[in-house]
């Protein structure tokens, strides 16, 4: 359709249009000049299906407290120390297979592993707590406690982050590791629900005073074996944590030294996993890795105390150690859960999609994942 003018008014007559006009029309040039400049230069408001943060300020932004329940007595328990967090590799000589025994040996520093997978929708946040040794001491009234014992132990937690726009996007829900089962939780309010798997429990969230205050996930480690829960989910660690002796992990910038079996005051560092150079790089290393999917350990006997075994004290004589027993994150494996092995780090829009259900979950999983380094090799 031809536009149509209006038509125009008459002119006005030439001593009109002097000084006071152009002065009205370069007032109104200004203005507009003014208006273009801060609509260029104003920020854009973020979007839904992104966040306003990097991904490892968005890591420790959630990096959760945890709570590490600590049993100072039994023949390996090196008064406490056998259950403290630890770097993969906490005595720099590149060698797996010799960590039981340098337990006692070298500072137990708290470091936790992190990795970050996106989609457009969630951030995966994984984080690993690692210790030497997976011990016993022959007690059989603990909660998934057995007689046998390794070197090298992970396990942890991957936190479901939804990316709303906000800087740290909105936390939905929690999947832990104790051994080879998941717990999946979802904080108070939350609506994510049971999908093919169901929700195991409430996600308590802790502030840390170290930093301002914030709201964080709160998961927790029994000692020995070191399943990890939520820090209520369990009777006898909340107990510990309550009334009896553990260490208290908080995010930091230093990776610090327990005091004691009961310290309720510890800093730990993140590293990435995928730092060059580091744990995902060193997956080849036969001396730190069995092979891709296992730590490497041994059952030799220890210069320096008690060897991988000796703390099974109700079991055969000497116990019994396993060797190669320690899964890296990316072989994870809940034994009778979809989808399948090491999803939990390397696939886990389909893992998340298959434990729950929230309001507008697509009919399949979103797996196009915009950051998963585990998937370029």
């Amino acid at each position: 359709m031809p536009i149509v003018h209006p038509p125009l008014p008459a002119p006005r007559p030439p001593f009109t249009a002097g000084r006071h006009g152009a002065l009205r029309l370069l007032s109104v040039l200004v203005v507009l000049a003014l208006a273009w400049c801060a609509a260029l230069t104003r920020p854009a408001a973020a979007a839904t299906g992104t966040l306003a943060t990097d991904r490892p300020t968005l890591a420790a932004w959630w990096a959760p407290v945890h709570f590490q329940d600590v049993d100072t007595t039994g023949e390996t328990a090196l008064a406490g120390q056998s259950d403290y967090l630890a770097a993969y590799d906490f005595d720099g000589d590149l060698n797996g297979r010799n960590n039981w025994e340098d337990t006692g040996r070298s500072p137990l520093a708290a470091h936790v592993y992190y990795s970050v997978t996106q989609t457009q929708s969630f951030s995966y946040l994984l984080y690993v707590y690692f210790h030497p040794r997976d011990w016993s001491d022959g007690i059989l009234d603990n909660y998934q406690e057995d007689l046998t014992e390794h070197e090298n132990d992970s396990e942890g937690v991957l936190l479901v982050v939804a990316n709303d726009g906000s800087a740290y996007g909105t936390l939905k829900a929690a999947l832990t590791v104790a051994h080879s089962d998941f717990y999946s939780y979802v904080p108070s309010g939350g609506d994510f629900t049971s999908g093919a798997e169901s929700v195991d429990g409430t996600l308590p969230l802790k502030s840390d005073p170290h930093t301002d205050g914030h709201a964080r996930p709160f998961t927790a480690q029994q000692a020995n074996t070191h399943a990890a829960w939520a820090e209520t989910a369990i009777s006898q660690v909340a107990s510990q944590y309550n009334s009896g002796d553990g260490v208290l992990y908080y995010p930091g910038d230093t990776a610090e030294v327990p005091s004691g079996a009961n310290d309720r005051d510890v800093q730990y560092t993140l590293t990435d996993v995928f730092t060059p150079g580091g744990m995902w790089d060193r997956r080849n290393t036969t001396s730190l890795f069995a092979d891709p999917g296992r730590f490497a350990g041994d059952d030799s006997s220890n210069p320096y105390g008690a060897a991988c075994g000796a703390g099974g004290v109700l079991g055969p004589a000497y116990g019994a150690c396993d060797t190669d027993a320690a899964n890296p994150p990316w072989a994870w494996d809940d034994h009778d859960d979809l989808p399948g092995g090491g999803y939990l780090a390397t696939h886990p829009a389909e893992l998340v999609a298959d434990y729950f259900n929230w309001p507008g979950e697509p009919a399949t999983p979103d797996t196009a994942y915009t950051w998963n380094p585990y998937l370029a090799g």
